[in-house]
């Protein structure tokens, strides 16, 4: 699809204003071609410069982080937090800790995030945060001078009514209790919705670890059930090992799907007799370890490929849950030719404009991450609701809410598609949904 020619020069300058942050532009055109049914049937939306605002985040923070390694050398890493629109409630979104992070990534996620948060009918906005800190091969102790470096100033940003950061890569629940210490000593304060995904014992909430992965499951299940067919029988390839792809496969495996694949940035091990789920997080929940060291220890049936894509493993159902571009318009085609049925993004962003463009084609049922990875931040937002009142929900209760949210996401998104004269297409429904969500609540707050 086109863009609409009224959304032209509002894309031009977001490019032109923001040099070099190839994933922001991406995340930026990808929405605004969706936008075109939504202007010529809501001309409105095209004033007040509503469109170019939602562009440009609310606050962009960018601040040095001095820590000290285990060996006394004083190491500098940049911090981030992008705070991009407040118009649905605090800014809501995660911390990434890994070496890629620059400000365009940050910007790419907090536009995302945006739409995402919309989505899941939650008052929560969007943002997104992090660092180039690499916690891998770090002793804990490293780690906890970082966090604690880390939050020495993000402190002054954020606020259970402000902006609630979570994890992302590289941030998990050791990284969140670090944080939220260290949030604490310096507040003097028991803020306790001030961060999510925080440890059961102080504040966090049954199911979150589960959330992201369960919820994109969910997603998908529904999104196959519209035509019929189920995960039952179905082989499914899921890229990464981290805790969403942990997490849709234990799910996934519930469903009665074989998962015959996953991966790590070191290579993907296939086994056909269906990836033993509990070794898997015994390798990377607990040991830590490289995704080879499953085939050294399974033998038989498993074997790992230390070059190439785990989209060469033929499946019906991919679910890309590792990173941004991880699914390229080649790996698309392949799979295609592999007769693959339903992809799932659980990452975000993790599949080119090419990939989208080949699945699309070619009639490939296609659920966006702004939509399938949705349960993550829903459920972050059970757990501010927890915190709010004191209270503390069963694993049972929560995933009762998460299963009923990424119902209502799905259905939205299908819904929106038809209604503006694309049925099927879920990327144009999520964008279209999102978008008209924060753009009335824009609406309604004036010119800020």
């Amino acid at each position: 699809m086109g863009i609409d020619e009224k959304l032209e020069p509002i894309l031009a300058e977001v490019l032109r204003r923001n040099p070099g942050e190839s994933e922001f532009h991406q995340a930026v055109t990808e929405v605004l071609h969706s936008l075109g049914p939504v202007i010529a049937k809501h001309p409105e939306y095209a004033d007040s410069a509503l469109i170019e605002r939602l562009c440009e985040p609310e606050r962009q923070i960018i601040f040095r982080v001095p820590w000290q390694d285990d060996a006394g050398k004083v190491q500098i890493a940049r911090g981030f937090r992008v705070q991009f629109n407040s118009a649905l409630g605090p800014y809501k979104g995660g911390l990434r800790f890994h070496p890629t992070v620059n400000l365009g990534i940050i910007k790419f996620l907090g536009f995302e995030q945006t739409f995402k948060n919309a989505l899941t009918g939650m008052p929560i906005g969007g943002g997104k945060g992090g660092s180039d800190f690499n916690p891998r091969g770090r002793s804990d102790a490293e780690v906890m001078r970082f966090c604690q470096s880390f939050m020495t100033e993000l402190h002054r940003h954020i606020g259970e009514y402000t902006d609630v950061p979570a994890g992302d890569i590289g941030v998990g629940g050791r990284e969140i209790g670090y944080m939220f210490g260290q949030y604490k000593r310096l507040t003097n304060r028991y803020e306790a919705g001030v961060l999510t995904g925080k440890g059961l014992a102080y504040g966090g909430s049954r199911a979150r670890t589960e959330a992201t992965g369960y919820g994109a499951s969910y997603f998908v299940n529904r999104m196959l059930g519209a035509r019929k067919q189920s995960f039952e029988g179905k082989r499914v390839v899921v890229s990464g090992s981290g805790n969403v792809a942990l997490y849709t496969m234990e799910k996934l495996i519930q469903f009665g799907a074989k998962i015959v694949a996953c991966s790590d940035s070191g290579g993907y091990v296939v086994d056909e007799n269906g990836i033993d789920l509990a070794l898997v997080k015994e390798l990377k929940e607990v040991r830590r370890s490289r995704i080879s060291e499953y085939a050294k220890m399974k033998g038989g049936s498993a074997r790992h490929v230390e070059r190439g894509s785990v989209w060469d493993v033929p499946c019906d159902v991919a679910m890309p849950s590792a990173t941004q571009n991880e699914l390229t318009g080649k790996d698309a085609r392949v799979l295609i030719k592999n007769g693959i049925v339903a992809v799932g993004e659980g990452a975000n962003m993790p599949s080119t404009p090419d990939a989208v463009r080949a699945f699309q084609e070619a009639g490939v049922l296609f659920a966006p991450g702004k939509a399938a990875n949705a349960g993550g931040v829903a459920t972050s937002a059970l757990e501010m609701q927890q915190n709010a009142s004191r209270d503390s929900w069963t694993f049972e209760q929560t995933e009762a809410r998460l299963a009923e949210i990424m119902k209502n996401i799905h259905d939205t998104c299908a819904r929106t598609a038809e209604e503006y004269g694309a049925p099927g297409d879920y990327v144009l429904g999520a964008n279209i949904a999102g978008f008209i969500r924060v753009a009335e609540a824009m609406r309604s707050l004036g010119v800020i």
